[in-house]
Parts: structure tokens; sequence; C-alpha cells
């Protein structure tokens, strides 16, 4: 029996656990996909029940490429997960999201090329609208709870580069990027943005600045040292805001979601391939389009 849990929380570099939960378990899932990163730790905050997965596993063993995404989302359309509040390590492209900010993205820009990012392959064929790939609902729940914490600067608004990685930016890339008006990058989120949309959950992030990438005359570039110094100083802050959020999330109710995969799929369910069925029921049947 596969427990449930109303909101998720995948942590990424240097938030590897959430303490403090109530009436916690640790849960191995298997899906279609293969293993998650790890075991969720699944535990209650007040009435809402949560599941926590370290998006690079317990140890960070997991490149960004690497991170098994489908299998790490899937498990939470198998736990009927409504919404997802990611947090994310990023570099910043812009001097008003200074080192040891937070940024609530807002849209995506996706520079990968190495990496599977749909549900939906060898059988069905879904085409799901993105123009809005986060859950604005859910930003300004986790902004305004930031609003009560001392010594967080929060910005709301900003658009993040999802880089291939697990090199940074050449300077000529950083300052491309720049040009387009970007205002932060990593090498995660746009991905797991765009399964959490076919997966119809709510998909927020709470992106911790740690470095102001290689652009900035002024500041060295960056190294693995210095967003670990950073990140582990926001680890108490996020954690704080990240609990602070989580009861408000899931007082949001459904996913607005939830359904959207019945007017995405092209692909008549009478051709629909066993295999492709089997991989994606989880999610067709949380959609309601199998019994």
């Amino acid at each position: 029996m596969i427990p449930e849990a109303q909101v998720a929380v995948i942590g990424g570099s240097g938030v590897y656990d959430l303490e403090g939960l109530k009436d916690v378990v640790q849960v191995a899932i298997d899906t279609p996909w293969g293993a998650p990163s790890a075991e969720f730790t699944l535990g209650t905050v007040g009435e809402t029940r949560v599941a926590f997965l370290p998006r690079h596993g317990r140890h960070h063993q997991f490149m960004p490429t690497e991170v098994p995404y489908r299998a790490n989302i899937y498990a939470l359309a198998m736990m009927r997960v409504e919404r997802l509040l990611s947090v994310s390590a990023v570099g910043s492209l812009t001097e008003k999201y200074a080192p040891g900010d937070f940024v609530m993205v807002d849209q995506f820009i996706d520079r990968t090329n190495q990496r599977a990012q749909t549900f939906f392959e060898g059988g069905i064929v879904a085409h799901m609208p993105l123009a809005d790939p986060v859950d604005l609902s859910m930003a300004d729940v986790v902004a305004l709870q930031a609003a009560d914490l001392p010594d967080l600067n929060v910005h709301v608004g900003g658009t993040y580069v999802t880089m291939e990685g697990p090199q940074f930016s050449t300077r000529a890339e950083s300052e491309l990027y720049r040009s387009w008006g970007a205002k932060i990058i990593g090498m995660t989120n746009g991905t797991e943005a765009k399964l959490a949309r076919e997966a119809g959950l709510g998909f927020c992030t709470i992106a911790m600045v740690t470095d102001f990438d290689c652009w900035h005359p002024h500041h060295d570039d960056v190294d693995v040292e210095q967003i670990i110094a950073t990140a582990q100083s926001n680890s108490r802050k996020v954690r704080q805001l990240v609990w602070n959020s989580i009861e408000p999330i899931a007082a949001l109710g459904v996913s607005p979601w939830r359904a959207a995969l019945k007017g995405a799929i092209m692909t008549s369910p009478k051709r629909w391939s066993d295999d492709a069925r089997n991989k994606t029921a989880a999610i067709l049947r949380n959609a309601g389009l199998l019994s």
C-alpha cells in the first residue's frame, strides 16, 4: 500500500532533510521509471501529510543530469500529492539578486539537451500547456510567509535558466542569458516543472542565490566551495520558510492542473500501447483517464 501525502518538498544542495516532522516514516517506492533519488521521508506538519525527497540523494551522489526526475515525480503521483515545493541553489544573473537572497521563480528557459522530460512516449503522445509553469498561488503563499521571517530577502518573480551542467557557465553564456532578461541560473528546476505539470501537480520553486554566476566583474568566478558555504548559511532560513508554507499550501486544495491531461493527449485510448499505459497509469488515473 503506497502512502498518500498532500504536499511534497524536494530539497536541493544543502537541504537534505526536513526536521521537525511528526509521525515520520521512511518509504521506498518503486516506479515504472526506476527508483527515486532516495527513500521518501513522510511525516506530518499540523494536519498536513508531507513527503520530502533530497533531489541529489542523501549524500549528493547524483549530478543534475543523473537525477532520476521521472521516478521522483512519478512517485509523487503514486502518492497522490497535489502540490510540489522545490528548493534549489542558483546563481544570480543580476546585481539585484545577491548571494543569500531567495527568489520566487515565475518562468523557466530550458537549455538542457541530455535528459528525458516527458512521461509520454512509446505509444502515447501528449502536449501539455506550459505557458505558466509555476503555480503562482503557491508562490504568493511562500512570499507571504517569508514576509514574517527576519533577515530574509525574498524577490517575487524572475526567470530561471536551466542549464545542463555539471560545468558552470562560460562568461559568454552568462552574458547571453543576461541579455535575454533571465535573472537566475540553475541545473534542475525546469525539468521538474515540466514533469510536475504532466503529472498534474501544482509546482513552485524557492531559489536560493549562492553566487553571481561568472558575469560579475567584481566577484570571483563561481566555485563549489562558495556554493556550499552560502547554501549551508541559507539552509536554516529555507527550512523555516518551507515549514511555515506547508499548511497554507495544503489549504489551497486540489491542484488546478489535476485534470489538465484530459485535453493534452493526442493518441486515441484505443491506440495506447500497453507499455505506455502501464508506465503512466498513476498519472492517467489521477487525471480521471483510467478507472
